[in-house]
């Protein structure tokens, strides 16, 4: 992961760029402290698929899970 200063990426973005498409996690900082990051479409792609992916919760998790025992289980929405 490389990382450059804001004025430094402004100075070479067609560079950042190639690195971000090899796969190379390019960290921008402003005031020498992290303020984004660039990096390739697969790697947006996946932070986007991530960030959207439904994910049940806890409890709907163990509701159904079989364990293969019969317990009285309430169908209702989990609090």
């Amino acid at each position: 992961m490389s990382r450059v200063s804001l004025k430094d990426a402004r100075a070479g973005l067609s560079v950042l760029i190639d690195q971000a498409s090899k796969g190379e996690f390019v960290t921008i900082t402003r005031h020498g402290k992290p303020a984004a990051v660039l990096v390739g479409i697969e790697a947006a792609e996946a932070a986007r698929k991530a960030m959207h992916s439904e994910r049940p919760n806890f409890g709907e998790y163990i509701m159904r899970f079989p364990g293969g025992i019969d317990l009285d289980r309430s169908q209702s929405k989990m609090r």
